[in-house]
C-alpha cells in the first residue's frame, strides 16, 4: 500500500471536499417528488463546477455486467448499497443511500450518506444514527498502531449492539490514485489483527447496516443493487480517512452551517 505524503494528503483532501460538497448538494436537493435521475444530474453538476471527473461513471469491477452509468449510487429503502439511478421519485418517508466519488488532480475521494426524505421512521432515524456512530467508531480506531482488525472490531461491536445485521463480503478499502485499492477493511473483525496503520495510509471507511439483523442480500436483476434478503432497510455512511501521526484524518468531512 503507497504511504502518501502530507502534501499527497492534501491532495487528496481536496479530491474529498468535492464529494462533500456534491454530496451537501444531492442531500439539499432531496425532497418528495424528485427523482434520483435528478439528483446524479446535481452530483455531475456538483463534479463538473469543480474541475473533478467521477470514478463511478463508466467502472466495471468483475462482479458486474455492465459498467456503471452514473456518478453516484442511490440506494432506497431496502437496496443496500450500488442502486443505480433512474426515473423513481422518492416518496414521504423514504431512506435514501448516496455513495459519491470524485477523481480531481490524480487523486480519488469516497464518501456515502443515508437520511430520511419528508417524514421519517423513528426505526430508520435510529438505524442512520448507528451507522453513523460506527463510522465513527471505526475511523476512532483508525490510528498508527493500531490494525485494520481493530477498525472492523470497532464497527462492528456498535452494529452488533444495535441488532442490526452486516453484509457479508463488502466493506471498505483503500484509496489514493484510485477508487479502489488494497487492502480491504471489513466492518466486523477481530482486535489486533491485520495490517499495522501507519502515518500516510488511506482507507475508505464505511458502515453498511441491515435492519432486519441479517447478513444476507442479493443482487437485483439489474446486476449492481444489492439488496437486503429479508426486505429490511439498509443504511450506508462512509468516509475517506487518512491515518496520521496526529490522529485521523477525515478527508470527505462535510462542512456544516
Amino acid at each position: 500500500m503507497e504511504l502518501k505524503t502530507d502534501t499527497s494528503i492534501d491532495a487528496m483532501y481536496e479530491a474529498g471536499q468535492v464529494v462533500a460538497n456534491a454530496l451537501t448538494a444531492v442531500r439539499n436537493a432531496a425532497d418528495v417528488g424528485v427523482s434520483l435521475l435528478e439528483l446524479d444530474q446535481v452530483a455531475r453538476e456538483a463534479l463538473r463546477a469543480a474541475g473533478a471527473t467521477s470514478p463511478f461513471l463508466g467502472y466495471r469491477p468483475s462482479f458486474a455486467p455492465t459498467p456503471f452509468p452514473a456518478v453516484i449510487c442511490a440506494s432506497v429503502n431496502d437496496a443496500i448499497v450500488h442502486g443505480i439511478p433512474d426515473g423513481y421519485r422518492l416518496r414521504d418517508g423514504d431512506l435514501v443511500s448516496i455513495d459519491c466519488g470524485a477523481q480531481l488532480g490524480g487523486w480519488a475521494g469516497d464518501s456515502a450518506i443515508s437520511f430520511t426524505v419528508g417524514t421519517p421512521r423513528p426505526t430508520d432515524v435510529t438505524l442512520i444514527e448507528t451507522a453513523e456512530r460506527a463510522l465513527a467508531a471505526g475511523i476512532g480506531a483508525a490510528v498508527v498502531g493500531n490494525r485494520i482488525g481493530d477498525i472492523a472490531h470497532a464497527i462492528g461491536t456498535v452494529c452488533r449492539a444495535g441488532g442490526y445485521g452486516i453484509m457479508e463480503d463488502f466493506g471498505g478499502h483503500g484509496i489514493s490514485r484510485r477508487m479502489h485499492e488494497d487492502p480491504g477493511v471489513p466492518n466486523e473483525g477481530r482486535p489486533g489483527r491485520g495490517m499495522p496503520l501507519r502515518h500516510g495510509m488511506v482507507f475508505a471507511i464505511e458502515p453498511m447496516l441491515i435492519a432486519g439483523g441479517t447478513d444476507t442480500y442479493h443482487t437485483a436483476p439489474d446486476g449492481w443493487t444489492l439488496r437486503t434478503n429479508d426486505g429490511s432497510r439498509a443504511a450506508h455512511t462512509e468516509h475517506t480517512v487518512a491515518i496520521t501521526e496526529n490522529g485521523p484524518r477525515v478527508l470527505t468531512a462535510r462542512r456544516t452551517a
